[in-house]
């Protein structure tokens, strides 16, 4: 097995372990966050209907800035977005990502905008 199918195994192995553990529901939808070289999304899901409530992202805006900056850009978008949606709790998915650096600016961001997690 090359180092590279290794490093994805264990992100997969990761994410799995997180994802047993939490699950949204109706009055606490998940928080779920993908990370990727270039773009930044996130999505509020319901998964008890498994449908996405309020979504954003990176792609297609016209915004600039470290990829760093994009992520808390991401976590405001989608804290205002949850407002609208009346949505205050969520659960947080890090999807396998340890909680540093895009990831914790994106939270931060979002928590700052007053969506609690």
């Amino acid at each position: 097995m090359s180092s590279l199918d290794k490093k994805s195994l264990n992100k997969t192995l990761r994410k799995n372990r997180v994802r047993a553990k939490v699950t949204g529901t109706a009055e606490r939808p998940r928080l779920t966050v993908t990370i990727s070289n270039v773009h930044v999304s996130a999505q509020i899901i319901d998964d008890t209907r498994q449908h996405t409530l309020v979504a954003s992202t990176t792609v297609g805006a016209k915004k600039t800035g470290t990829k760093t900056e994009l992520a808390a850009f991401v976590g405001t978008d989608i804290a205002k977005k949850a407002k609208k949606a009346k949505i205050t709790t969520v659960v947080f998915d890090r999807n396998g990502r340890q909680y540093a650096g895009r990831l914790a600016a994106l939270a931060d961001a979002a928590r700052k905008e007053g969506l609690e997690f």
